[in-house]
């Protein structure tokens, strides 16, 4: 590049810088475009907003004026009582807190203060927690009152107005024009029974002419509160007792509706494993009653979903008053049976003989040991050794037989071998020697079957009982439901997934015993028993895995007890010798024909003589 050439190129930028300096915009200027450019944007949102307005319009709350305005179009001066806010009020004694709601009057909660829901975590930590019932936001407790205008009021529309006075509540909804519903409660200083009653006014202008009655509806769902859910499940249901009848109930086992057309209720009770909420009729009973419970799934919170319904007589007078008695509270004999109306049917222990062993002898042997000894496993140990002691005469009787048995064994030894190839042949044979020795095969049967209404009670009464619920025992933490000495970390069917120690010592100790009965008896006639003796604790392991430990710790110290009352009167009391004396100089004895086994035998002659014809004629089709 030459002289001129440069020159030129830095006169050429010198007109570039020149032009920019010229041209750019001031301050001023850019802040007005700044601000035109805002208010475009403005403009923009705002043709936005609006049609989005036009699409999805936003929703203006009403006040309360413009609720009663379209309310007293449908309900008249009704209206007024549909439209408030609802607040909690409470009333408590040493026992139980109630929650009520102004609307609708119901109980919202209540706490039972002495008792506990044990909640357990994925690692089987477990924490107590205050146990509640007719807790759950779904629930319902109302009354449908039908009017002459305005169709069908539902007292959970209704917004009542709270005054308390001591332990005593009352909730009032103003209908208008001298009408009114009132709701009070009452509770002791200590307890579960609650005073309720019901008071309507003016229902003579409110309800039609031809109006009877008002439908009482309750809807429970019912909590899981055991950890043992699947008994809780199974004792878990309505209850309801017709007037001079007996209690009944729906089915704990599956969904299930029960109807009483035409027929009065004294009472309904929504109940769980070992608590129920109950509704007593006073001066008036239930009518037309229909009952329904409805299993949840698994993975609900809740276990049962419980209904009831049922109307309730009015008289359309100026004014009425319909008493009642609730019970909130536990399923404890005594509370309950002070009613004096059935109303302690609703714990399981049982509907038969079985039941009324668990009623009047069972429960008041243990009630009476609890008196004097804290531990509920200790009771059971000693009721243990006083049912032991007063069946004894019947295991001694079922031992002796046993001792006879095994001293003939030298008899029945030979029986089998001369008769090895004749099974039954060998069975009639033995029937003889049972007869001409006085001994009864049956004897240690019989004693036991006279234990077995026993045994059966106590299989009801521990999940029945509320006496052992959270009572703990050695490793078991709650009596009343099963013990955990391991956790697995699979689930088995029917087993569970946890293992029971009480349980396997009760099976291991039952095959144990059988083992050392079974040494001394002859089982020749019969083998496959010997097998069963076996295989029944086994069996049964699946089944008391899941049960309540107060029963398998039963069963477990009763076999310890037979283990001992069998050694000591083996070893100490029976002489064998002296017993084998005895039965040769029975032998020697006249034998009366007729009796038990002597007709066994002959049925076994007659079966005998049946396959023997029954052979021959095989062998001449064979020909």
């Amino acid at each position: 590049m030459d002289k001129n050439q440069g020159i030129g190129v830095v006169l050429l930028f010198a007109v570039f810088i020149s032009y920019y300096f010229y041209t750019k915009p001031t301050a001023e200027e850019i802040a007005r475009d700044l601000a035109i450019q805002d208010s475009l944007e403005q403009v923009q949102l705002m043709e936005e907003s609006a049609s989005f307005q036009e699409t999805a319009p936003i929703p203006v709350e009403e006040d309360d004026s413009t609720k009663v305005i379209k309310l007293q179009q449908s309900y008249g001066s009704i209206a007024q009582a549909m439209v408030g806010e609802s607040s909690i009020k409470s009333l408590e004694n040493d026992d139980i807190k109630l929650s009520f709601d102004t609307k609708g009057g119901r109980i919202r909660e209540a706490v039972l203060k002495n008792h506990f829901k044990v909640i357990e975590d994925s690692v089987h930590n477990q924490t107590k927690v205050p146990l509640s019932l007719l807790e759950d936001d779904k629930n319902v407790f109302s009354y449908l009152i039908p009017t002459r205008e305005n169709g069908i009021i539902n007292s959970s529309d209704l917004f009542f107005e709270a005054s308390q006075q001591g332990k005593t509540i009352r909730l009032r909804a103003d209908l208008g024009e001298g009408r009114a519903i009132s709701q009070v409660y009452t509770i002791p200083e200590s307890g579960f029974n609650i005073a309720y009653r019901l008071e309507l006014e003016g229902m003579d202008q409110l309800m039609p002419a031809d109006a009877r009655s008002i439908r009482f509806v309750w809807h429970n769902y019912l909590d899981r509160i055991e950890l043992n859910t699947n008994f809780e499940k199974y004792y878990s249901t309505v209850y309801f007792k017709e007037v001079n009848e007996d209690s009944d109930y729906c089915n704990c086992r599956s969904d299930d509706l029960e109807e009483t057309e035409n027929k009065r209720i004294e009472w309904i009770s929504h109940v769980n494993q070992f608590f129920n909420s109950s509704l007593i009729a006073d001066n008036f009973d239930f009518e037309n009653g229909v009952f329904e419970t409805i299993i949840m799934e698994d993975d609900d919170p809740n276990l049962k979903l419980t209904k009831s319904e049922a109307d309730i007589p009015v008289s359309l007078t100026r004014s009425q008053s319909l008493d009642f008695n609730m019970f909130i509270g536990p399923n404890e004999f005594n509370k309950l049976y002070a009613y004096d109306n059935g109303l302690e049917e609703i714990i399981p222990f049982g509907r038969s003989i079985f039941g009324t062993i668990n009623r009047w002898l069972i429960r008041p042997s243990f009630n009476f040991l609890s008196n004097y000894i804290g531990s509920k496993g200790i009771v059971i140990i000693i009721l243990i050794f006083a049912i032991k002691m007063l069946l004894y005469p019947l295991m001694y009787k079922m031992l002796k037989s046993q001792a006879k048995m095994s001293a003939l064994k030298p008899e029945l030894t030979q029986l089998k071998e001369k008769y090895k190839d004749d099974q039954q042949k060998q069975q009639m044979e033995t029937m003889k020697i049972y007869r001409e020795y006085g001994v009864s095969p049956l004897g240690g049967c019989l004693p036991m079957l006279a234990q077995m209404p026993i045994w059966y009670a106590l299989f009801r009464f521990f999940p029945a009982s509320i006496t052992f619920r959270q009572e703990a025992f050695l490793w078991a933490n709650d009596l009343s439901s099963y013990d955990v000495i391991a956790y697995l970390p699979f689930n088995i069917p029917a087993f569970g997934s946890h293992i029971s120690l009480f349980t396997i010592l009760w099976a291991i100790s039952t095959i144990l015993y059988s083992f050392y009965n079974m040494k001394h008896m002859d089982m020749s006639a019969n083998p496959a028993m010997k097998y069963i003796q076996y295989l029944m604790p086994v069996t049964f392991l699946v089944f008391f895995n899941g049960y309540a430990s107060g029963l398998t710790c039963y069963m477990f110290f009763s076999n310890l007890f037979n283990v001992g009352q069998t050694i000591v009167t083996k070893k100490f009391i029976f002489d064998e010798d002296e017993i084998r004396t005895k039965l040769l100089k029975e032998k020697e004895k006249p034998k009366k024909k007729g009796g038990f086994q002597a007709k066994l035998e002959e049925a076994l002659k007659q079966q005998q003589e049946i396959q023997k014809r029954q052979s021959q004629q095989r062998k001449k089709k064979k020909r």
